[in-house]
């Protein structure tokens, strides 16, 4: 052992020494990355020859390199990928002999990954599994039995048939681009894994090996896959993001292909990227990137459509005309000409309105994609205002399908950009501000995605109401033009729903679009974010907030279109941020407002208590509980408690109540809540002082989420709260009910001021380190006066709501309303508010400093 140990000491040591000077080498710039990735793999391929020496293989084996180290290509914390090639099935003495060399290589600080087989199990493994048999596509031979490597290679070309190769890597692509949701814009992208990073390139190269294509871009250049500029754009979009994976590497000191928001910053300077207009360094390098992989996967399309024609020559029968400009060639739309674009600009855009109009099209032939991108340019400033470019871009809104295939494929080939001049300003824009996961062009085109599947048959039982309401409004192209402009006024300082407004007017205009539609259109850019507003941050049990509501939308046809462009553009925003919580709020402010217009075009006067009470009573009585006798409980509350609450949360609440409402003991219920998935609290109590911030210290502390809370004291100076709650993750919400009937009346009569929820084991939000964000505190009276409305921005973290209610308890501040809003990382939280501290300017202004001192992160996270 001894022996053993002072010969990997050396070695290891000259590993390590090797590889800090081949990343200082990096890092002072001269080292390039191919050079670097060839130099660290060549240093480990000699490390493994001298262990070798000491720990030999199994007789007549061979040590392959494979994967990407077979390649050449070994980033600073990559597995070392090896194959130990056997002559036959191993006996003892090779297992142990290959159990030594793999321990030895572990111990002189390589991360291998090591297989044992012999020819047959090699073949029949890569039968089985696609990925086996791309490893073994790159193979080098690093020492044994040349012999044995040479009859493996015979054998795996024998055995390798390019035409299933290429159906299986491409059926691999398809589905690990929909794993990523099919975008590479993702804030924090895989510069490895998501579609336009490295694997997408690394794909190009396996099929092209497959196909008996050696070297790289420029040799596929040479036998005419590829056009020489085409060669050099891969060349660079390679050399750049292995830039970036290798730094990304040696920054996290680990194998980690996230661009974190940890390292974009790091990686900007390390990159020599200085911020521009306004912008901070990590934003400019991310837009880079974001362009490169762009790139990447506008010349993976057009490579994979060459190879495909390649490999399926039988596919590309004889075209079949379609019209003087377009062919059909197999299922692929062809050019007729070299020059058709040329001869013919306005088939940039008839392109993807033939592939929408017939279903028998997949996609376009290799040389229509190559020319479609070389052609681009021929969309100048005056190209959007020839009438007939202008029916066929509305055209393709107006389609059955293929509309957000198409606009999609616009946005990758530069189409969209050209044709709407104010999209280029989004292009591959972030957006640091805590919710969106994607960058603004992403984003925009999935909330056309979300519209376009509430018109689908197929997504019916996912969104029933959606689709009831797309039927009715029956113009669903308005709404896809309307969401083409929504963000497109963002990053130009400002309000971007009014320069978006502009924006849309200006097109409307120049397309000529009937007035009602244009006045539609630029109406719902303007006020896009008002229904979320409304429902999030308004008490729309109010009549008045209702009725503010209706007055801004005006009629039930504006009504619908806003509901659905809210729906979609939610949706559309980040995984987090739309829950069922959200889906109510908004589906209630929609059925509320609907019904206020259509009672005042009827001229029905609108009495939202009358309505209510009768409601509750209906309901009642469908319990079993016999006529007036909920009247002794409901004199003791006044009308703001039936204006606040829905028919059946006072249904509810007076069916546990009815004979106990006089009684002193605490009385607590809860139930699931099938609309949200949450869970509705109950509790009934002698009012006390600090009796909220008790309650909410419990529910902090069991890890529940508030959603709302309605804080309700009745004449007779009983407490009546209710909450809508959400559980932790990891915790059945129907666990959590007798929990909560049987602790709260105990924690509720216990003496003195509730304990401090323990909030110190819990981790502070990783991207408040990356975003700080000062709380944003409004606190303004309501529109009749009666209340303040407190708006709280801030991050989002544990024990929010407690430290507010905490701080609002201090100053002698009662909670009538509580509306919790979680954005991503940020929330937003309304409260309506009562108190004597409230009437003077100093103790507000006081209040609001103590309400900021108490939640904002950004010290913390210095």
């Amino acid at each position: 052992m001894a022996s053993s140990a002072e010969h990997l000491a050396p070695l290891k040591d000259e590993l390590a020494t090797g590889r800090e000077a081949f990343a200082r080498a990096f890092l002072e710039g001269s080292l390039s990355p191919a050079r670097y990735l060839a130099r660290h793999a060549h240093l480990v391929d000699e490390t493994l020859r001298r262990l070798l020496e000491t720990h030999p293989l199994p007789r007549g084996a061979a040590l392959l390199a494979v994967g990407g180290y077979g390649r050449g290509e070994l980033y600073p914390h990559s597995d070392i990928d090896v194959l130990i090639l056997l002559a036959q099935t191993a006996d003892a003495e090779d297992e142990a002999r290959v159990h030594a060399l793999v321990a030895a290589l572990w111990d002189v600080g390589l991360q291998v990954g090591a297989s044992v087989r012999t020819i047959e199990q090699s073949l029949a493994l890569a039968d089985e599994d696609i990925t086996v048999a791309t490893t073994l596509l790159e193979t080098r031979l690093l020492a044994g039995s040349r012999t044995l490597y040479h009859a493996f290679r015979e054998r795996y070309r024998t055995w390798l048939d390019p035409r299933s190769f290429y159906e299986a890597k491409r059926q691999e692509q398809e589905q690990r681009h929909a794993r990523m949701l099919g975008s590479p814009f993702a804030l924090e992208p895989n510069c490895k894994e998501h579609p336009g990073g490295l694997r997408d390139l690394q794909l190009l190269i396996w099929i092209a090996r497959a196909l008996g294509y050696r070297g790289g871009w420029a040799a596929l250049a040479t036998k005419g896959l590829l056009t020489p500029a085409e060669a050099q754009a891969l060349s660079r979009c390679q050399s750049f993001i292995a830039r970036v994976r290798i730094h990304l590497h040696l920054l996290a000191r680990r194998a980690e292909d996230r661009l974190l928001f940890d390292h974009q910053e790091k990686l900007a300077q390390c990159l020599d990227i200085a911020g521009q207009d306004g912008r901070r360094p990590a934003e400019v390098f991310m837009q880079r990137y974001y362009l490169t992989v762009k790139q990447v996967l506008q010349l993976n399309a057009i490579l994979m459509a060459t190879f495909a024609e390649a490999l399926f020559p039988e596919r590309q029968r004889l075209p079949f005309p379609i019209n003087e400009r377009f062919q059909q060639r197999g299922d692929r739309l062809d050019v007729v000409s070299e020059d058709t674009f040329v001869r013919h600009p306005e088939a940039l855009l008839e392109v993807f309105l033939l592939l929408a109009q017939r279903s028998e099209l997949t996609d376009l032939t290799a040389r229509t994609l190559r020319l479609l991108w070389a052609h681009r340019e021929l969309i100048d400033d005056a190209y959007h205002l020839e009438p007939r470019h202008q029916a066929l871009f509305l055209d393709l809104l107006k389609q059955r399908r293929g509309i957000v295939h198409g606009l999609r494929r616009m946005n990758q080939f530069g189409i969209l950009s050209r044709y709407l001049p104010p999209w280029r300003r989004i292009i591959c824009q972030m957006q640091y501000d805590l919710y969106h996961a994607y960058t603004v062009d992403t984003h925009t085109l999935m909330v056309v995605r979300n519209l376009r599947c509430f018109t689908m048959g197929e997504h019916a039982h996912e969104y029933p109401a959606m689709n009831a309401l797309m039927f009715e409004f029956g113009q669903p192209w308005l709404l896809y033009l309307a969401a083409l402009f929504h963000d497109i006024g963002k990053g130009r300082g400002g309000d971007h729903s009014l320069i978006g407004a502009e924006e849309a007017e200006r097109f409307c205009r120049e397309h000529r679009l009937d007035s009602s539609d244009a006045e539609l259109v630029v109406w719902l850019v303007r006020h896009h974010l008002e229904m979320s507003r409304t429902a999030q941050k308004e008490d729309i049990s109010d009549p008045e907030a209702v009725a503010r509501f209706a007055t801004l939308v005006g009629d039930e046809r504006r009504l619908i279109a806003l509901y659905l462009l809210t729906h979609a553009d939610i949706r559309g925003t980040s995984p987090k941020v739309w829950t069922p919580w959200k889906e109510r709020l908004l589906h209630d402010l929609f059925e509320a407002t609907r019904r206020h217009l259509r009672q005042s075009r009827q001229g029905i006067a609108h009495d939202p208590l009358t309505t209510r009470l009768e409601d509750a009573r209906r309901l009642l009585r469908f319990h079993g509980l016999r006529p007036e006798a909920e009247t002794p409980f409901w004199h003791t509350l006044d009308t703001a408690y039936f204006l606040r609450h829905s028919p059946e949360e006072i249904a509810w609440h007076t069916r546990i109540l009815y004979g106990r409402f006089q009684q002193e003991e605490p009385i607590v219920r809860a139930r699931l809540s099938p609309e949200d998935g949450g869970i509705q609290l109950m509790v009934y109590t002698r009012d006390a002082p600090e009796l909220l911030l008790r309650l909410i210290a419990y529910l902090t502390q069991l890890g529940l989420e508030v959603w709302e809370a309605k804080i309700h004291t009745t004449h007779a100076g009983h407490a009546l709260d209710s909450f809508v709650l959400r559980p932790p993750n990891d915790l059945p919400a129907r666990e959590l009910l007798p929990l909560l009937e049987y602790e709260l009346p105990r924690r509720l009569s216990q003496p003195g001021s509730p304990p401090e929820p323990d909030l110190g084991s819990r981790r502070l939000p990783r991207l408040v380190r990356h975003f700080p964000f000062t709380p944003q505190i409004q606190l303004n009276p309501d529109e009749r006066g009666l209340h303040y409305v407190l708006n709280v921005t801030a991050i989002d973290q544990p024990g929010l709501l407690y430290k507010i209610v905490r701080t609002l308890a201090r100053h002698g501040i009662a909670i009538d309303m509580a509306r919790i809003d979680t954005l991503g990382e940020r929330a937003e939280d309304t409260f309506l508010i009562r108190g004597d501290a409230l009437e003077s300017p100093q103790r507000r202004h006081a209040l609001v400093s103590e309400l900021t001192r108490a939640i904002d992160l950004s010290q913390a996270a210095k």
